[in-house]
């Protein structure tokens, strides 16, 4: 979302590259396809005989020859391989890279806005992040949590949301917790409950440690977890 917002107050065009485990730095700059090439050669085409046919250009490419300063996105870096951020260290840092098939080098006329995000499931290298202003997204306190479900569902019933969050956030304090539900669990979680028309009566005599919270599954996403509640609950029923 900075990226995109960053991309509107500028009006400058929005690249995205989003990373996946399987994605290599490389891909960022270019491939070169060798398959294609070896195919069309067996079936006389003549574009073989220009290599730079078979180079496909990556998001990097693209932001480093755009016609005016792009904003690019990396997004979520860190769910690739480790070495990854260290593969573009070079590339980010002098904004160029050789192309070895054409020989060729790729200079960005200007330097393009450059926003990358982490899911922080990986700690980025040390020399990666001197080169980046860092920013963390804090996660939202009970208010801004309010105003965040208002967006998404306006004029929805403010006491179903109280002890929705109520619950919610004891959740997430809860001891042993393995995953604790995020922002996107709280949404499909209200979602169901109003689809349920399950009454704030209902959620007001859930808390992390007397009973597990109706319709649990779209909070509590791990075996273990569910586990731990059940347990919880069980416990507090033996107890009276």
């Amino acid at each position: 979302m900075l990226a995109e917002e960053i991309a509107k107050a500028v009006g400058a065009p929005l690249l995205t590259w989003s990373i996946k485990s399987t994605t290599k730095a490389q891909q960022g700059l270019y491939e070169y396809d060798a398959v294609s090439r070896l195919r069309d050669s067996q079936l006389g085409d003549p574009r073989v005989s220009d290599i730079a046919n078979y180079i496909r250009r990556g998001k990097l490419w693209e932001a480093f020859t755009a016609p005016e300063r792009p904003v690019l996105l990396i997004d979520e870096i860190d769910k690739a391989d480790i070495e990854f951020p260290n593969d573009l260290l070079q590339e980010l840092d002098r904004m160029e890279f050789h192309v070895y098939e054409t020989g060729e080098t790729v200079k960005a006329a200007r330097r393009p806005i450059v926003v990358i995000t982490s899911n922080n499931e990986k700690e980025l290298p040390d020399a990666f992040l001197r080169r980046c202003f860092f920013h963390y997204i804090k996660f939202p306190d009970p208010e801004t949590m309010a105003a965040i479900v208002e967006v998404h569902y306006p004029g929805i019933k403010q006491r179903l949301v109280k002890e929705a969050l109520d619950v919610f956030f004891a959740l997430r304090e809860a001891p042993g917790l393995k995953k604790k539900p995020s922002t996107s669990e709280l949404l499909d979680w209200l979602k169901l409950l109003l689809v349920e028309d399950v009454a704030p009566e209902v959620l007001r005599e859930t808390s992390a440690r007397k009973l597990i919270p109706p319709l649990h599954g779209a909070l509590l996403k791990n075996e273990q977890d569910v586990s731990l509640f059940e347990k919880i609950a069980f416990m507090t029923r033996k107890g009276g």
